[in-house]
């Protein structure tokens, strides 16, 4: 992500007239020159993979960040309630996780108007029930252990029993939430990538990549399948 300018041999929009529609290479009338072949334009499949990489990726890793962090503090605070109110709140968190992130993600970007700065603000808006609730339910669980309840009858106020106590119980939930959370994200942006509803041409977004080697099909399945195996690559090996 940080070493695509470097990495890559040529620009994402860089168009190769005496190359377009080139197998990979590793096909007998491919070249090394161009690894992964070239789309329609005679643009370089491996470096718009590459430069990809921070539009998919990278901007995954940004939305994650921006609702791990509004997640978490609605969500602790949320948990540390009890009673009515706490209750009520968790009711509330299920019915918003009904709703699949990807379907809220487009009513959003329906509404904002497609492009990656409505992207990030959708999947993020999308993602941040999700931290809510699974901090919020790990909370929750914690304040009911006796451990706490002895640390409150030491004298410890309610942020040193959250901070101290608490929290340090609810890191293994929030780092699998964060995962899940990347991965989630990807698929969200490609998805909406793929739909036009997200980057738009010529972006080198995996999803849009995809969208834009749709009609060569059957000509060069490598336009696809390679941005393609790119994302499933890139979520299998942050779910491991």
């Amino acid at each position: 992500t940080i070493l695509t300018p470097f990495i890559a041999p040529y620009s994402p929009e860089a168009q190769h007239s005496h190359a377009i529609l080139m197998p990979p290479s590793w096909e007998q009338t491919g070249s090394v020159e161009f690894f992964f072949g070239t789309d329609d334009l005679g643009r370089d499949i491996f470096s718009r993979v590459l430069h990809g990489v921070q539009l998919t990726f990278g901007m995954s890793l940004l939305i994650v960040l921006a609702s791990l962090t509004i997640g978490t503090i609605i969500g602790a605070i949320s948990g540390m309630m009890t009673g009515l109110k706490s209750s009520i709140l968790g009711h509330l968190f299920d019915a918003l996780l009904s709703i699949p992130s990807l379907l809220m993600a487009i009513l959003v970007v329906a509404v904002m108007g497609p492009g990656l700065t409505n992207v990030f603000w959708a999947v993020g808006i999308a993602l941040v029930p999700q931290f809510i609730r699974a901090i919020h339910q790990a909370v929750h669980d914690e304040l009911q252990k006796e451990y706490v309840t002895a640390a409150r009858l030491d004298g410890a106020n309610t942020f040193e029993i959250f901070w101290y106590v608490i929290m340090p119980n609810v890191w293994d939930v929030l780092i699998i939430q964060v995962t899940m959370a990347i991965s989630a994200a990807i698929l969200d942006v490609a998805a909406l990538g793929f739909l036009s509803l997200g980057a738009q041409a010529p972006s080198p977004e995996w999803g849009a990549m995809m969208a834009q080697g749709l009609d060569n099909l059957l000509l060069a399945p490598w336009t696809i399948t390679i941005p393609g195996a790119a994302i499933l690559i890139t979520v299998l090996s942050i779910n491991l």
